[in-house]
């Protein structure tokens, strides 16, 4: 399951909260559900990915990351089929008593189906990141999708369930946590792009090259730290809603390690700082 990506799920849909309370919205049954259903598409991503991967070959002896399951022999491919169906389920259920909760009291069945479609969306593409015979994740997608479902869907969607309303200065903080999950994508193949390379995997990292994959890391890292900046200075927040901006310098100043790094396997350990500032700012921008 992986839950040391979970704080990276959740950060998402505490923005879009955070965006909504400003804005005076809040309800605390909405916003535990879409975390629960968060939660499930991210495991059911994850399980994908352990599937998908051991199922091409890449997860093999000469992968540096930690070991997975099916790679260890721990679970059978029948197993993680099965755990895919129920995860999936799941998730379908979750994200059905979610929309039943926000839409159906106003009657809005117009807006239930349009998110419904987005769930089922996200369903789609937590499972064809890896698996099946062309996934998207082999031809170099799986930072667009990671950015459009941490940031614009995950965020702008959840200020959307709050407030039935789509604003156009969510589209930062939508940015931000998008990019910031891409940046975590982006380190994994930093990592792992030796291995991906030889077993046919072309993520973007893989054609961009190693790198040129670090200029990229910083492009993801510094534009995501100015758009937050931009939403702060706009909504004219309060001087402790900058607290938020503290853990994106960091982020700024983890570059210079990813920088120094030439043994990819060295960069295992910052996918899970960079998971964690992004969780950090998220939570900081609801709670103050």
């Amino acid at each position: 399951m992986r839950l040391r990506t979970l704080p990276l799920a959740a950060s998402c849909i505490l923005t879009g909260a955070a965006a909504a309370e400003v804005d005076g919205a809040s309800n605390w049954q909405v916003i535990s559900l879409t975390l629960v259903t968060t939660f499930l598409l991210q495991i059911l991503s994850n399980f994908a990915n352990d599937y998908g991967d051991y199922s091409h070959g890449v997860d093999n002896e000469n992968r540096l990351g930690p070991m997975r399951t099916m790679q260890s022999g721990a679970i059978s491919k029948e197993q993680m089929r099965q755990a895919l169906i129920m995860t999936s389920l799941l998730s379908l259920l979750s994200g059905l008593l979610l929309l039943w909760i926000v839409f159906a009291p106003q009657s809005q069945f117009l807006q239930a189906l349009i998110m419904l479609f987005f769930g089922i969306a996200a369903i789609a593409a937590a499972i064809r990141y890896t698996v099946g015979r062309n996934p998207y994740g082999y031809r170099g997608l799986g930072d667009l999708f990671v950015f459009l479902f941490f940031g614009p869907v995950g965020v702008m969607g959840t200020y959307f369930l709050l407030t039935s309303v789509i604003a156009p200065h969510t589209l930062l903080l939508a940015c931000t946590i998008g990019l910031f999950s891409t940046a975590v994508l982006n380190l994994n193949n930093l990592r792992d792009h030796e291995n991906d390379r030889a077993m046919g995997k072309r993520t973007l990292l893989v054609q961009l090259g190693y790198n040129r994959g670090k200029i990229y890391q910083t492009l993801l890292i510094g534009i995501g730290t100015v758009c937050l900046t931009l939403w702060l200075f706009t909504k004219n927040q309060p001087i402790t809603s900058w607290l938020a901006i503290l853990p994106a310098i960091a982020q700024c100043a983890l570059l210079a390690k990813v920088w120094r790094t030439q043994r990819p396997q060295e960069l295992d350990s910052e996918l899970k700082k960079v998971a964690l500032l992004t969780f950090l700012s998220s939570l900081l921008l609801f709670m103050v």
